[in-house]
């Protein structure tokens, strides 16, 4: 194996890693509300709290690296996400569970970024849709393997074997980190921008809890209060960014149409589908009384739709372009999320087949192009800002679909029953996956115009 092979190795390896976090740990989100006597919002915390502690680190990860070395830093990250996975299973409160977690994300996300960026560096041009394409080949096996393996665990142990099964992969990744990276420490070490790096943080948070605050304690005042918060650190950023050399995040680098696109894009389909499948996962388990285990077989549904669309758009990609292929898969993720608002009982088994299928081909394109498009135009020095810039975005839109999910559905609940929630929570986010359809067919020409030049 080359040295390039060996680096995206273990890059998707850590990958992989923070995949199993996402959504192994959401299969067994009703069995920790349950034992812990917690509420659907509250509960999307485990989730929130690991990816605040990857949105913390990222923008200082590029610093730590050139300060400490590539292959400290990654050997490193994964021991600190060793020892922290096993006191997440250890834990027993919810404040010292939600702890251990934010100290589990900021581990693993001291080796994405870098990770990501250094695998690019060694993969330029056309190659770089190869890769992509792996990387979202891991990001379909995760969900296929962890969703169904967690709900075993769930049923057969515990919720906190879920946690306890992810050391043995942090602990090879930091073995072949240790034995297979060798690049030299770097001569120049920018010192990071840590007040904008606050900043960002208290934007993220403030506006998390201002949605929870909203749909855990229907508290308008509060949720207002806390989002102006949230606004206010926001411009205070931007202020901060005008005058800052070297902010953490260059928003200039957001003018860049595809970049912006793909972000927008990546809220509507994944995020969503964070959201529904937390909420999906609660129904069925909940309601309709499916076991751990049946619940996450129907992510394999979804990985396999995936898989298939995933072969398929990237090599379509050149052919068609980033426009059509996004039309689609908005039109089939977002009939995917539709079709679940018919599921009554546990004998629409055959209706949640085809919901999951769907909803997986259309997530697998929409999720593969973003990922080819996001960094396609960015080379050296700005796309590793481009690099931390969509790493942030691949983690908060994880935390926002969650908690807007699970927000709207506390407000519903409040008015209907719970079935009729559940199915108008549903169509709600079928409707919001296709917003981006607006813009799509607004910049038409444009986007005609830059794909016959990209032809030549």
């Amino acid at each position: 194996m080359t040295y390039r092979y060996r680096i995206a190795s273990i890059f998707l390896l850590g990958f992989f890693i923070d995949c199993i976090n996402i959504f192994m740990s959401a299969i067994a989100l009703p069995a920790i509300a349950d034992d812990m006597q917690i509420s659907i919002v509250s509960v999307t915390w485990v989730s929130n709290s690991y990816i605040l502690g990857l949105t913390l680190i990222i923008p200082l990860s590029h610093w730590l690296s050139q300060r400490f070395g590539i292959k400290a830093l990654m050997v490193t990250s994964m021991l600190m996400f060793s020892l922290s996975v096993a006191l997440v299973g250890y834990s027993h409160s919810f404040n010292e569970l939600i702890f251990w977690r934010f100290i589990q994300g900021v581990s693993g996300g001291l080796l994405i970024p870098i990770g990501q960026a250094l695998t690019f560096q060694y993969f330029q041009g056309h190659e770089r849709s190869k890769i992509s394409t792996l990387i979202m080949a891991i990001a379909l096996i995760a969900p296929a393997i962890s969703p169904t393996l967690g709900g075993f665990i769930v049923d057969v142990v515990t919720w906190r074997w879920v946690f306890y099964s992810n050391i043995p992969f942090s602990l090879l990744t930091a073995f072949l980190a240790f034995i297979w990276v060798k690049e030299p420490l770097p001569k120049e070490n920018a010192i990071p921008d840590i007040k904008g790096i606050i900043l960002i943080s208290l934007i993220i948070v403030s506006g998390l809890f201002a949605l929870s605050a909203y749909g855990e304690y229907h508290s308008t005042l509060l949720a207002l209060v806390i989002a102006v918060l949230s606004i206010i650190f926001a411009v205070l950023y931007y202020y901060h960014y005008r005058y800052h050399s070297s902010p953490v995040i260059n928003l200039a680098l957001l003018k860049n149409r595809n970049l912006s696109l793909s972000i927008f894009i990546y809220y509507c389909i994944p995020g969503v589908f964070t959201g529904v499948n937390i909420l999906a996962i609660f129904y069925l388990q909940q309601y309709l009384k499916f076991t751990g285990q049946g619940t996450g077989i129907f992510m394999l549904l979804y990985a396999l739709g995936a898989f298939i669309s995933m072969t398929i758009s990237g090599a379509l990609y050149n052919k068609l372009g980033m426009k059509r292929l996004f039309i689609i898969a908005l039109l089939l993720h977002s009939i995917g999320i539709s079709l679940l608002t018919f599921v009554n009982s546990n004998t629409d088994i055959p209706l949640l087949i085809i919901a999951y299928l769907i909803i997986g081909v259309g997530g697998g394109i929409g999720a593969n192009t973003a990922q080819t498009t996001a960094l396609y135009d960015f080379s050296a020095q700005k796309l590793v800002q481009a690099s931390v810039i969509w790493n942030i975005n691949r983690q908060v839109v994880f935390s926002v679909g969650a908690t807007m999910v699970a927000m709207l559905f506390n407000i519903l609940s409040l008015f209907c029953l719970p079935q009729t929630a559940y199915s108008m929570t549903f169509l709600i986010c079928a409707l919001i996956g296709i917003l981006p359809l607006t813009l799509l067919f607004t910049l038409k020409k444009k986007i005609i115009t830059q794909e016959a030049q990209d032809e030549f």
